[in-house]
């Protein structure tokens, strides 16, 4: 059994088509997918799809490029959070890319999201985009050790993944891992310690070779999980268990969701 620890089912194309995405997903032995949230007004949508599949879970938040909208509080956050079916607070963090003056608002937003996860006693879903330095400052200054978590769809060096780590984080890679050119990826895949690799999908986005170009689907983490087994010259099947073990010490309640 595989999960997908990150993706958006909830967008379409996904959307229109769940029923076939998640006996695709079953055929291809992925077990379980995270449907991550990405606004406040889109939340009961996506904890929707959690309640009506047992192989879906959730979690909540707003992300960093999410300008539109009503700005979260911890008690938004923390109320959401209280669903059985959401394991964590996120996607947040920071994305300097996007918003390239690095406004304070986004910095607040992402404490905001810690400040929830320790209140709520849930790990964090962790996004950074040219804003590394930043995100590891804000995430030590709000004590984010206490409930770690996963840094999502991981593109940055292994120096900073090591810092990561050093808060009890999980790296969690995604299709990029399969593409050639992604030199910095791979070599976080071969350094990661085993027990600390999550893998994902990020659907409907970044489709992984064989698939590059096309819309991504959660039954295309085994894809990932192949790249992850080629580069640390492992058994397939070793990171199947390693990184389906890892989401659920994480998330020790999540097995008996969605394991029945």
């Amino acid at each position: 059994m595989l999960v997908d620890s990150h993706c958006h089912l909830d967008f379409p194309p996904l959307s229109g088509d769940i029923e076939h995405i998640l006996a695709t997903m079953a055929s291809n032995g992925v077990g379980c997918a995270v449907c991550i949230g990405v606004n406040l007004e889109d939340l009961p949508r996506v904890i929707a799809l959690a309640e009506q599949w047992p192989m879906l879970l959730a979690s909540v938040g707003v992300h960093p490029e999410n300008t539109a909208g009503r700005e979260p509080t911890v008690d938004d956050l923390v109320a959401f959070a209280d669903h059985p079916r959401v394991i964590a607070i996120g996607e947040t963090g920071l994305d300097y890319y996007w918003h390239k003056d690095a406004p304070e608002w986004q910095r607040q937003r992402f404490r905001t999201h810690i400040r929830a996860a320790r209140q709520a006693g849930k790990p964090l879903v962790v996004h950074t985009r040219e804003a590394a330095s930043d995100t590891l400052r804000v995430l030590r200054e709000e004590g984010a050790d206490q409930v770690g978590g996963i840094m999502h769809c991981f593109t940055e060096s292994w120096t900073i993944a090591e810092m990561a780590l050093d808060l009890g984080f999980h790296i969690s890679l995604s299709g990029i891992v399969t593409f050639k050119n992604a030199t910095t990826v791979h070599e976080v895949a071969r350094r990661t310690p085993l027990d600390r690799l999550l893998v994902e999908t990020d659907a409907p986005y970044l489709a992984p070779v064989p698939h590059r170009g096309q819309t991504n689907q959660p039954a295309y983490v085994r894809h990932v999980a192949e790249a992850i087994a080629r580069l640390r010259g492992l058994p397939l099947e070793d990171v199947f268990a390693a990184t389906t073990d890892n989401f659920f010490r994480l998330f020790p309640d999540a097995r008996q969701k969605v394991c029945r």
